[in-house]
């Protein structure tokens, strides 16, 4: 993975991060976290700058997500439900995400990128649920910068030891990810509970 990432940043720089994310976001089987992480570390190592390595991952986050809500809107739940699998997208998935996003739509946009195999669904399941695109992209863009900062942050930070941010992941997502729906699912019971009418 490194070997590839190293080779990739070096010749194609920036834009080869680009290019990554935008493949990440929309579907392709790629460890986005691990990349970024990488990237975090390329920076510690001062074979990038951080301003715009960060200003990069923001780029092609944003690009990915985008394209992944006009694929949603232009063609809709078929297209996911044809080619999907073939990304590792299955019906399980879109289902869970579709009921999850109905509850906390915008909390979802907002921290899924942080839930292997929802981030890649989200902005699908915006569009299709006709999800307003202003709102979209304020929800959206914001969690980009959030998940490209932290993870590429925890590679400058780690340093030589970068690689024991894809061993925390590969052994404790699940719990990760049952954290994030814990927490979603408590900020918007108060939400509602707080803007119910008395």
């Amino acid at each position: 993975m490194a070997h590839h990432v190293q080779s990739l940043i070096e010749h194609y720089g920036y834009f080869g991060i680009i290019l990554i994310l935008v493949g990440g976001i929309v579907g392709l089987p790629l460890p986005d976290e691990i990349f970024l992480t990488y990237v975090g570390y390329s920076v510690y190592r001062e074979n990038l700058a951080h301003i715009p390595a960060l200003i990069s991952a923001l780029i092609g986050a944003i690009g990915g997500i985008t394209l992944s809500y006009y694929v949603g809107y232009r063609f809709g739940l078929p297209l996911l439900q044809k080619y999907g699998p073939k990304f590792h997208i299955t019906e399980q998935k879109i289902d869970f995400t579709k009921k999850l996003f109905k509850k906390i739509g915008p909390m979802l946009l907002l921290v899924g990128y942080f839930i292997p195999g929802v981030r890649h669904l989200t902005a699908y399941i915006a569009a299709i649920n006709n999800y307003p695109y202003k709102k979209f992209a304020f929800f959206a863009y914001t969690g980009a910068f959030i998940w490209t900062f932290t993870f590429i942050t925890l590679g400058n930070v780690l340093g030589e030891k970068w690689r024991y941010v894809g061993f925390y992941l590969s052994h404790y997502s699940i719990y990760l990810i049952v954290l994030f729906i814990v927490i979603m699912f408590i900020v918007y019971f108060v939400f509602k509970r707080k803007n119910s009418p008395k």
